[in-house]
């Protein structure tokens, strides 16, 4: 996903761009807006921009970025037990639902991913189990060279366990590792994850910028 994809936030995906460009990109980042603000969009394409701006074949990682499937773009986000999963749920093992989901509804709430994977009658989470798998890849080297990048969409979503698991590794995470968490709500976010995030505000998307992607569709 590229920034021109993005509909408004223009002064966001200057930001990122730019502190980018600039060596400036901090290891944590918190996106904070309301559903429908983009952000979760905004994180795919400012990763996009971080491990293909600074690659050596640009046009094989963007495609690969396209797909989702670049070995150092990597995701976690609320999931539960379903008919396929029947425990032990992880984002790993709903990376095809992900990726069809991303294709299809990147502006999707949460509600629209637990109807989307069949379970919209149970609550998705970020459980202990999903932090250690974080742990472990980010632990490994980076397979091309640059950055890792761990998108953890929902972030509010992680319980107490999970959050605790992760905190020394958002603190002092590997060299060239970068963490995006988008919430929705930055107040169920736990103190000492918050305090080790830099924070970008999303503004809800004015009418006119809904107005103007909808007229380039």
């Amino acid at each position: 996903m590229l920034f021109n994809q993005i509909i408004g936030q223009e002064h966001i995906k200057k930001h990122v761009q730019k502190s980018a460009e600039n060596g400036r990109v901090p290891h944590a980042q918190l996106f904070i807006g309301k559903e429908g603000c983009g952000s979760l969009p905004m994180a795919i394409a400012y990763a996009q921009f971080l491990l293909c701006n600074f690659s050596e074949d640009a046009g094989a990682c963007n495609i690969k970025c396209n797909k989702l499937q670049h070995p150092d773009l990597h995701f976690a986000f609320p999931v539960t037990t379903n008919d396929s999963v029947k425990k032990h749920a992880v984002s790993d093992l709903f990376l095809e639902d992900w990726r069809d989901f991303i294709a299809t509804q990147p502006y999707g709430s949460l509600f629209n991913w637990l109807q989307h994977i069949g379970v919209e009658n149970k609550q998705g989470l970020i459980g202990v189990d999903e932090s250690e798998a974080v742990v472990k890849k980010l632990k490994l080297k980076s397979y091309e060279g640059g950055f890792k990048v761990m998108i953890i969409w929902m972030a509010e979503k992680m319980n107490i366990a999970a959050a605790n698991k992760l905190l020394k590794l958002i603190e002092e995470p590997p060299q060239k590792t970068v963490f995006l968490l988008i919430t929705e709500n930055e107040e169920q976010i736990i103190n000492t994850i918050k305090s080790r995030c830099q924070a970008l505000h999303f503004p809800a998307l004015s009418e006119q910028d809904i107005a103007n992607a909808l007229i380039l569709k």
